[in-house]
């Protein structure tokens, strides 16, 4: 039986679900950041079904926010929203947002996310797939995404496929990796062949050296530099 000081802190909580809900519906950006924070740090079996209907919103910000929420908790329901959203949302941003979100639910995730990455052509969704994949340990998936990223119509998609090459530079998937970046290296596109560069001046591997070498002659100045640098660099 509840005694009446647990009645009253359900009661207490119910209340205040109800007040970060407003926040979330019709309040400031600065209201839904700290509504988000705070429900971060309440019980998830009150917080997901709470973003759940959220996530159903006819405004995308809302859902938007919904989904940023679902990823500060990772149980099992939160999993299966999320993945109900995706099954259903329109809206190129939610679907990206959704993305990052999944990637806090671990190993478990990857798979959707490589299948998500086939299935939504926008490249903001893609970009960031690929940027959570580098962080992922999963090198398999990563080099068959990046693969796909190459094929993008999108020329920022592309050369975030390139770049996400990084992780697997100088580790077993390094041969795999260099396979893809010599034809790169060459391209008539100086951006393939800028962001070719980046990422083979992080391998130590005699043919990437070779492939610098070529491309420290380089007519584009961007790309001459790129192969000093050694690290991933901004866009000009």
């Amino acid at each position: 039986m509840t005694d009446g000081g647990g009645r009253q802190a359900i009661m207490e909580n119910s209340d205040r679900l109800h007040q970060l809900e407003r926040l979330i519906r019709a309040g400031s950006i600065e209201d839904r950041r700290r509504a988000l924070d705070e429900l971060a740090q309440m019980p998830a079996e009150s917080v997901v079904p709470l973003l759940e209907a959220l996530s159903q919103s006819e405004n995308f910000q809302i859902r938007r926010v919904a989904v940023m929420g679902l990823g500060n908790h990772c149980t099992d329901q939160a999993f299966q929203v999320l993945t109900d959203i995706l099954a259903r949302e329109k809206d190129d941003n939610v679907i990206a947002e959704a993305a990052n979100s999944l990637f806090e639910f671990g190993e478990r995730a990857i798979p959707l996310l490589a299948d998500l990455f086939i299935q939504q052509p926008y490249w903001l969704t893609r970009q960031t797939i690929l940027a959570i994949l580098m962080e992922a340990h999963c090198p398999e998936v990563l080099l068959s995404v990046v693969r796909l990223g190459l094929e993008d119509p999108t020329q920022t998609v592309k050369e975030t496929a390139i770049l996400a090459l990084a992780p697997l530079m100088n580790g077993p998937f390094e041969t795999a990796a260099l396979e893809i970046l010599t034809p790169l290296a060459s391209s008539e596109s100086w951006r393939d062949r800028w962001r070719s560069a980046t990422t083979l001046s992080l391998s130590g591997h005699l043919e990437a050296q070779k492939l610098l070498a070529g491309l420290r002659q380089d007519p584009n100045h961007y790309v001459v530099a790129a192969t000093l640098e050694g690290s991933i660099t901004s866009d000009p």
